[in-house]
């Protein structure tokens, strides 16, 4: 089975290329000329590699630490990242692992500061909305339903638009507001694929609040679904 950072490798090669197809003669000559400047091609390439492996090992060792529970030495870890690797991708990764942990742990302000950094410092949108999106439920633990509300504004990652919606109506329920967690329920159920069975959280959310899926939206997936 792939790991979650095959797939994060794979995505990033997906988006090289697409930004390869653009710019990339312009990418190349910038790089070749800056580069030959200060006579560090070599040294710039092996430097990549190298943080990539350091930052890699590191990453085995805190989900090693994680694994065991062992909380205080996956801080340490995560710590030493962050002051020798913040660029590298497995930050991103690491991060949000070492959050879900002081979650479990019950260290919500700990983890609150975890995401707050991956929010901020990812690598890719999408995890910068995955982070956004763990805020909102920690802060909606903490009953901070304004500042979840916040992370979820700016969690802007389109694959994600469901979760972010389901979300949004979970905060509203949690305020009071049922007419619009009602409409950000609507949101979801119409922005998540059909075929995944989270959906089925999200109609009975619905119906907990004496509604259903919008009927036009409902006609729409029959026509789509019938044959001409």
């Amino acid at each position: 089975m792939a790991s979650p950072l095959d797939f994060q490798e794979q995505e990033q090669i997906d988006q090289l290329k697409a930004v390869w197809k653009k710019y990339g003669n312009l990418v190349v000559w910038t790089l070749v000329l800056a580069l030959a400047a200060f006579g560090g091609w070599n040294w710039w390439g092996k430097r990549q590699q190298e943080q990539s492996v350091k930052a890699s090992a590191l990453y085995d060792e805190l989900d090693k630490a994680s694994q065991n529970g062992d909380l205080e030495k996956a801080n340490r870890v995560f710590a030493d990242m962050k002051q020798h690797y913040p660029g590298t991708a497995y930050m991103q990764q690491a991060g949000l692992l070492l959050a879900k942990q002081q979650f479990d742990k019950g260290q919500l302000d700990a983890s609150v500061a975890t995401l707050t950094w991956v929010s901020e410092n990812a690598v890719e949108n999408e995890y910068k909305t995955i982070a956004r999106l763990g805020l909102a439920g920690v802060l909606l633990d903490q009953k901070k339903h304004d500042e979840a509300l916040k992370q979820l504004a700016g969690a802007d990652a389109k694959s994600f638009a469901a979760l972010v919606a389901d979300r949004r109506g979970d905060v509203l329920m949690a305020q009071g507001k049922k007419d619009e967690a009602k409409a950000a329920y609507q949101d979801a159920w119409k922005a998540m694929d059909a075929t995944l069975g989270y959906r089925t959280f999200i109609e009975a959310k619905l119906s907990a609040l004496g509604a259903a899926p919008a009927p036009a939206d409902s006609a729409a997936s029959a026509a789509s679904g019938a044959k001409p």
